[in-house]
């Protein structure tokens, strides 16, 4: 049965080295960017494991990074191809990977892939993440820009196979707090009726198979293990958000 534990004090939130990007200035300032952080890790059972840091960045740092990101990030908004037909993307979106790694491809949309070099903001927060996840080592970026609450992500899950089976995924938020929902797939029995057409529409998820986790400004989630190959996820949308929401989702090609 999936569980949520909240461990304080346990593994704390990166520190800036001095020499780096857009540091805060010297050691002692370190500290207000990167706070000591709490982590809430959720057991999904069977292999899956949701990390939570509410408070990865500091507020003041993490609304300087919004700004530059809103502004400097040259933000798209492509057609896709979505059950057969094309539409535009809800939401903004752009990818910034090692220079090898140019052939990502996603509902019939493949986008230009720019170069950490562009944004030496990326490369900064990129070492704060791989400081907070030991033995991590992510070599692309997918940045996705929320405008409105209108804007959404539907469910779907990152289970293509440049990731390999136990991908980690590790979402950085800024701006606008907004709900992530994960839900458990469904079994090949419960997505199809009598005749086998698929009834995914018809399918309740139960609460234990449902977890949802607010993502505030300056806050890190982590997927690993199955998560991708048992869970979706999704951003839904939401009336009352009013306000733009960046996110950061770094990952390993291999």
């Amino acid at each position: 049965m999936a569980s949520r534990l909240r461990l304080a004090g346990e593994n704390p939130g990166p520190r800036r080295s001095p020499g780096s990007v857009d540091a805060a200035g010297p050691e002692e300032g370190e500290a207000e960017r990167w706070p000591e952080a709490r982590r809430e890790v959720t057991d999904l059972a069977g292999g899956s494991e949701v990390v939570h840091v509410p408070r990865f960045v500091a507020r003041e740092a993490a609304w300087e990074w919004f700004d530059y990101l809103d502004k400097r990030i040259p933000w798209t908004r492509p057609t896709i191809r979505v059950f057969g037909r094309s539409a535009v993307q809800p939401r903004d979106t752009c990818y910034v990977a090692d220079e090898e790694l140019t052939d990502l491809k996603y509902s019939g949309h493949q986008p230009h892939a720019h170069s950490w070099d562009e944004f030496p903001v990326l490369k900064d927060i990129l070492k704060a993440v791989h400081e907070a996840l030991p033995g991590s080592h992510f070599n692309s970026l997918l940045l996705n820009r929320y405008k409105t609450g209108s804007d959404y992500v539907s469910w779907h899950a990152d289970d293509e196979l440049l990731y390999g089976p136990t991908p980690e995924i590790a979402s950085v938020t800024f701006g606008c707090e907004r709900e992530f929902l994960l839900r458990k797939k469904p079994t090949k029995s419960q997505a199809s009726n009598g005749s086998g057409e698929v009834a995914r529409k018809r399918l309740k998820v139960s609460a234990p198979q449902l977890k949802s986790f607010l993502l505030k400004h300056g806050s890190l989630l982590v997927m690993r293990g199955y998560t991708q190959r048992d869970w979706q996820h999704s951003v839904p949308k939401r009336a009352k958000a009013s306000s733009p929401r960046i996110n950061l989702t770094f990952r390993r090609v291999l």
